[in-house]
């Protein structure tokens, strides 16, 4: 994990948090990592009580698990965990997608084209980190072109929890990560509402198979210290 830019906010502990939470989504972090707070305050130019508090905050969200201050780690996801969040993302997101598709305009539909270009040489170059920032920022996309600011937090809070799986499943699934958001675009352009919401749906299952395999792979199995 790289060093996060000093911040130097009023409310640090919230700053901490906020980017905290991005670096879970955008795949920063992978499961099993452990969270040291002394590294992390010296990454952010903080005192440890601003880290602490967003630690607590995470661990609340469910995105961490805090058994002592020295054992903060990235959990590794369980398999019916996965499916659950797995079924409510179809819906959130083929509710988003769908939606977006009626109102996309051809500047917003390019910002997804650029997206996908982007992610293409990321993919190419094995860039995990990258490629897994930039898959999320097609995914949130789809609500903010909806205008659904609501449900961009409810799915944030679920991608803090799937963040980390996806990019450590990301090189794995190769195309697979990728090759299925383009239909959500071309549906995008017809402002097909029903084929964007199951273009959508394709990615999260079928482009989903390495994500899946990894949680089964992983799952009752025990994280070294």
């Amino acid at each position: 994990m790289s060093d996060f830019t000093t911040l130097d906010h009023e409310n640090l502990s919230t700053a901490v948090y906020n980017a905290l939470c991005d670096g879970l989504m955008q795949g920063r972090f992978q499961p099993g990592d452990r969270l040291k707070i002394r590294d992390l305050a010296e990454q952010f130019g903080t005192s440890v009580t601003p880290i602490r508090d967003a630690i607590l905050r995470l661990a609340h969200d469910e995105a961490i698990t805090f058994r002592s201050p020295r054992d903060i780690r990235i959990p590794q996801m369980k398999e019916a965990r996965y499916r659950e969040i797995r079924a409510i993302r179809i819906r959130l997101e083929g509710l988003a997608a769908e939606t977006a598709a009626q109102t996309a305009t051809r500047t917003q539909i390019d910002l997804l084209e650029n997206i996908l270009r982007d992610n293409e040489k990321a993919l190419a170059e094995g860039d995990r980190r990258k490629g897994s920032a930039l898959n999320q920022a097609f995914h949130f996309m789809l609500p903010q072109i909806a205008g659904l600011p609501v449900l961009t937090g409810v799915l944030r809070r679920l991608w803090l929890q799937m963040g980390p799986l996806i990019a450590d499943s990301y090189l794995q699934g190769g195309r697979t990560m990728i090759d299925y958001h383009y239909p959500v675009v071309e549906a995008l352009k017809r402002h097909d509402g029903a084929g964007a919401a199951m273009a959508i749906i394709d990615d999260i299952q079928l482009g989903g198979q390495a994500v899946l395999a990894n949680v089964l792979a992983h799952d009752g199995v025990a994280v070294n210290a």
